[in-house]
């Protein structure tokens, strides 16, 4: 099974249900429908979850609206700022929706 990673500060969402996308750069929209993938959190690299991948997605950081917001679990302002500083110098990104298994 494939890997995917995501920071710490997201582990309860991610667990709860209450995250199901997550918004990635080119580098990492290489994920396929259906791929089951093993989920290790950034910083200590400790397996805490396995996802499905339903869809993956072009999108341009102008176009993110409340539904990404609502499925990231925080406000659009809030969703902005982390893609922002996660990825300062990108406007290109990839919506991967998925779910827990």
């Amino acid at each position: 099974m494939n890997k995917i990673t995501f920071f710490s500060r997201f582990e309860a969402d991610i667990v709860s249900g209450k995250k199901t996308i997550t918004i990635r750069d080119k580098s990492e929209s290489h994920f396929q429908v259906g791929q089951k993938l093993c989920v290790f959190t950034n910083e200590t690299d400790r397996l805490f979850a396995h996802i499905q991948v339903i869809s993956v997605t072009p999108i341009h950081f102008e176009q993110l609206n409340e539904k990404h917001a609502q499925q990231e679990n925080m406000s659009l302002e809030q969703l902005k700022q982390v893609i922002k500083e996660i990825y300062p110098n990108d406007n290109d990104f990839f919506v991967i929706e998925f779910e827990l298994i």
